[in-house]
């Protein structure tokens, strides 16, 4: 019995010595697209971070939401920033095409957070057309409160949930 101990335990040694263990592709934000691969330096051990031109670039590069103070669809400065971020990648890579999503925290009923979060999806496309994306490369829709990002009742989570998410939808590699 000692005997076929000292085998199996052998064995898995051997076998734990020649496992390799994947490279897991870096993502950055939690979002709903799937994430992209990742770039490895010729050692194959180091990434070096999303593929330029992949929605997971433009997540890392741009950021890929923009937040609202409370029953507000007014752009905040950090807000404006990101979305100068979103414009210049966007035409740095003309071909794609994006949809921007308002969102809302629960507070409210349905049809107002329905029509808040497309005025503040509408907000984003406005500034982002201004800075000379094509209005034609942008869809909006509202979800209202219905997708939100945390699902805690308390103001840490209301802040989050009030968004418009920029998603890639078309037009980019990978």
């Amino acid at each position: 019995m000692k005997f076929k101990f000292v085998i199996v335990a052998a064995m898995t040694a051997m076998l734990a010595a020649c496992a390799s263990t994947p490279q897991e592709p870096v993502t950055t934000t939690e979002t709903s697209t799937p994430p992209q691969t990742t770039r490895t330096v010729d050692t194959g051990s180091q990434p070096t971070g999303p593929i330029p031109g992949t929605t997971d670039h433009f997540v890392a590069t741009a950021g890929d939401r923009v937040f609202y103070d409370f029953d507000r669809s007014t752009l905040t400065s950090a807000g404006r920033e990101t979305l100068r971020r979103q414009a210049d990648w966007l035409n740095a890579y003309p071909g794609a095409t994006i949809m921007i999503a308002g969102n809302c925290d629960e507070r409210g009923t349905r049809e107002y957070n329905l029509a808040l979060g497309a005025r503040r999806a509408n907000a984003a496309r406005d500034y982002l057309v201004s800075l000379g994306v094509s209005p034609s490369r942008i869809q909006t829709v509202s979800y209202g409160k219905e997708r939100p990002t945390c699902r805690e009742s308390s103001e840490r989570c209301w802040a989050l949930n009030r968004n418009a998410i920029t998603m890639i939808t078309g037009g980019v590699t990978g």
